[in-house]
């Protein structure tokens, strides 16, 4: 925006809006005249920013950098939207005038005295916004640096090696579900023998050391079967 005495860059100011953080900017004022021009900085919510400076003077053809800092707020506004005005006043001044002389009464309207004003809106933007953690740990490389072809590469690659797991599983179950039959199996076996043993007269003894010998080896074979169910659930 400009005027007969100062020209401000960028026209408004823009400020990277994030709740419970304190957020600056900046502007440049430019002298466009061969004389001193004096400046003020006002606005319509003085608690809530810091300008630095406030006040200063501008030699001819000069500039002037001043930095707008926001504080920190508890809550972002409805909408993301700012009422907020600032005004930029400015006023000529003789050669030899001392900084330190600025004040309000300089910049008073009088007749025969040219008192220039920009206003100044100010605009809330989104800050931006981080890549995806989830797709940056699964390829190993920023998001912002994959292309269509490498997601897709990356979702075949990935479908693949589920379907390999999955069929994995799928033939360790299928040998459990064997290993457990021929536990059944001998379970019946030894079944069917000690029953034959206790029907049989006179064989006390050998019964007892068969039924002995049968339940040690039902013994190992269930606690086997079991080890490996266990240890099959423990590497899924």
């Amino acid at each position: 925006m400009h005027s007969e005495l100062l020209s401000i860059q960028p026209g408004e100011l823009q400020f990277q809006f994030e709740v419970r953080k304190q957020v600056s900017c900046s502007l440049q004022l430019s002298n466009t005249t061969e004389s001193y021009v004096a400046f003020k900085v006002k606005t319509t919510s003085p608690k809530k920013y810091c300008v630095r400076p406030n006040t200063g003077l501008v030699s001819p053809n000069g500039s002037c950098e001043i930095t707008v800092t926001m504080q920190a707020q508890r809550e972002a506004p409805l909408d993301m939207q700012c009422k907020d005005k600032f005004l930029v006043q400015s006023v000529v001044v003789p050669n030899g005038f001392d900084e330190q002389d600025i004040s309000q009464d300089l910049f008073n309207k009088e007749p025969g005295k040219e008192v220039s004003e920009i206003k100044l809106r100010v605009v809330y933007t989104a800050p931006p916004q981080p890549p995806s953690p989830i797709l940056e740990e699964a390829v190993g490389v920023p998001a912002a640096g994959i292309d269509n072809a490498d997601r897709n590469a990356y979702d075949f690659g990935r479908d693949g090696d589920l379907k390999a797991k999955l069929a994995e599983k799928k033939s360790q179950i299928v040998k459990l579900t064997e290993e457990k039959k021929v536990v059944l199996q001998k379970t019946q076996q030894l079944q069917e023998e000690i029953a034959s043993l206790r029907a049989k007269s006179g064989g006390k003894l050998a019964l007892e050391q068969k039924a002995d010998s049968g339940f040690s080896f039902l013994f190992l074979l269930t606690v086997g079967l079991l080890g490996v169910i266990v240890g099959f659930f423990m590497r899924s």
